[in-house]
């Protein structure tokens, strides 16, 4: 490896923020609201949860924007957690990023590109099956998937210009095709639908369908009311999750202790107002209430609770517009999704070089290829995540270590206060703001959460931990390929 080969510094403060609301602006926010609203059951709390999470997203933004001015460089959260506490934890951060976090998320985006893809052709969908061995079937959506990720992949071992280029361009993009989304929802609503869904806004229940058939609508008070606001935070905070992956590229920005805070605040910021006004889009155009047993066109009947397939952007859509509006939506979730997984790949391979570099991965993942970027890095990652996409098991792989991230998240944000005490001098271009009382009111809201998973979402809780105990060998076995690289 030549030593002269160095990253490259290309991300200004305007490429940072789209890099943020980029990557965090998937496919999410046109799909978990249908949960949500069967979960908390009205407007009002809808709208709160969505709240809740954005203020949770911003705090942890806020006081990222410290860690980053402190250790600048690529890796980032891992960064973090190594110098806050020890390598062991950041091992175990970078390991379930690699295994499921990042390359679950690139997986499970990709496919989403591909279903919408498969509105304008219909030949790459889903139930198109190309491969049939025995049990195993491959559809065309799974190798426009790969495909996807393999481009990507491609174009960022060009070089940081070309991806952050692309990001920029098509982050700005989808941006400006939201707030004209949202303009038009807001040009007229339907008034019978506003009453419906604001004349008792925080009368709460708990939508299920019963084995029957029939529809159970649970009132919730109290402590219940409680869970079912942290059980709904799940979906809405994964929504907005992606956030600090410009982080991970610290290396590759410009006056990186300013523009890395500045990056995450304003771009924060940003998805926050988009997601909440996409919700009133949502409630002034179709009931929150509905019956999925109706009629798939019915979409007053189905309302927000039961959209077809979840689908609650494209059910509004249609209830805007027809099927022109459809479509529109359509292209604009599959420039969202292409969007988001550009920069989650570009990010990501960041994380592994720094483990590598630090004798915690594979040895060929530190090496940068003549355009400054870690290629054996970026391959890995398109190899594991299309494996995912094969296996289709990404979906589950990411339920499954929602808790385990928001336990990365606690020990990162909590982490500020150790830095402070193990570094009391160090220089800080940026300070977390109200410190230390966001960062307590972070780690307050999120214990909470972790609480309520584990009292009644054990299937979130324990097999997402039992694989970053799976790190535990891989840690050590790491750590013995260290000494024998130094030692030979």
């Amino acid at each position: 490896m030549s030593t002269a080969r160095t990253f490259r510094k290309e991300i200004g403060l305007f490429d940072g923020v789209m890099l943020v609301a980029g990557t965090m602006i998937g496919s999410g926010i046109f799909i978990v609201s249908a949960d949500i609203a069967r979960t908390v059951g009205s407007s009002g709390y809808l709208l709160l949860v969505w709240g809740l999470s954005g203020l949770l997203t911003i705090v942890a933004a806020l006081s990222y924007g410290e860690l980053a001015s402190l250790f600048p460089k690529a890796g980032g959260q891992y960064v973090f957690l190594r110098e806050a506490y020890n390598p062991l934890l950041a091992f175990l951060y970078g390991w379930t990023l690699f295994l499921v976090i990042q390359t679950g998320t690139i997986a499970a985006v990709a496919v989403a590109f591909a279903k919408f893809s498969a509105v304008f052709v219909p030949d790459v969908g889903e139930d198109r099956i190309v491969l049939h061995v025995g049990s195993v079937r491959i559809s065309a959506a799974q190798l426009l998937a790969i495909g996807v990720i393999v481009v990507l992949t491609m174009v960022n071992i060009s070089g940081v210009r070309t991806g952050k280029w692309i990001q920029t361009l098509l982050g700005s993009t989808k941006i400006l095709a939201l707030f004209g989304l949202i303009a038009a929802g807001l040009w007229y609503w339907k008034d019978e639908v506003l009453a419906t869904n604001f004349s008792q806004p925080w009368q709460a229940s708990r939508t299920v369908v019963q084995e029957d058939g029939t529809i159970g609508r649970i009132p919730l008070q109290g402590w219940a009311l409680i869970a079912a606001i942290g059980m709904a935070m799940v979906g809405s905070l994964f929504s907005m999750d992606a956030w600090n992956n410009i982080t991970f590229a610290g290396d590759e920005v410009l006056n990186p202790r300013k523009t890395l805070a500045r990056s995450m605040a304003i771009g924060t910021v940003l998805v926050t107002c988009i997601y909440l006004l996409m919700n009133v889009i949502y409630l002034v155009h179709l009931p929150l209430a509905g019956e999925p047993h109706t009629e798939t066109r019915n979409l007053y009947m189905r309302g927000i609770q039961f959209a077809t397939h979840d689908r609650v952007g494209i059910a509004v859509a249609d209830a805007i517009a027809g099927h022109t509006a459809v479509l529109i939506v359509a292209a604009l979730i599959v420039v969202s999704t292409f969007s988001c997984l550009n920069g989650l790949i570009l990010a990501g391979a960041r994380v592994y070089y720094r483990m590598a570099a630090d004798g915690l991965f594979f040895q060929h993942m530190q090496q940068l290829n003549g355009n400054g970027v870690p290629q054996p890095a970026l391959v890995l990652q398109a190899l594991w995540s299309s494996l995912l996409v094969l296996s289709g098991t990404y979906s589950d792989l990411l339920d499954y270590v929602v808790f385990a991230v928001l336990l990365f998240y606690l020990f990162t944000i909590a982490g500020l206060f150790v830095l402070r005490k193990k570094f009391p001098n160090a220089e800080r271009t940026y300070r977390a703001p109200a410190y230390p009382y966001l960062p307590i009111l972070y780690l307050a809201m999120v214990t909470l959460i972790c609480i309520i998973l584990l009292i009644y979402k054990p299937s979130y809780t324990w097999p997402g931990l039992i694989i970053v105990a799976l790190g535990l060998p891989a840690y050590y076995v790491f750590r013995r390929q260290q000494r024998t690289f130094r030692s030979a």
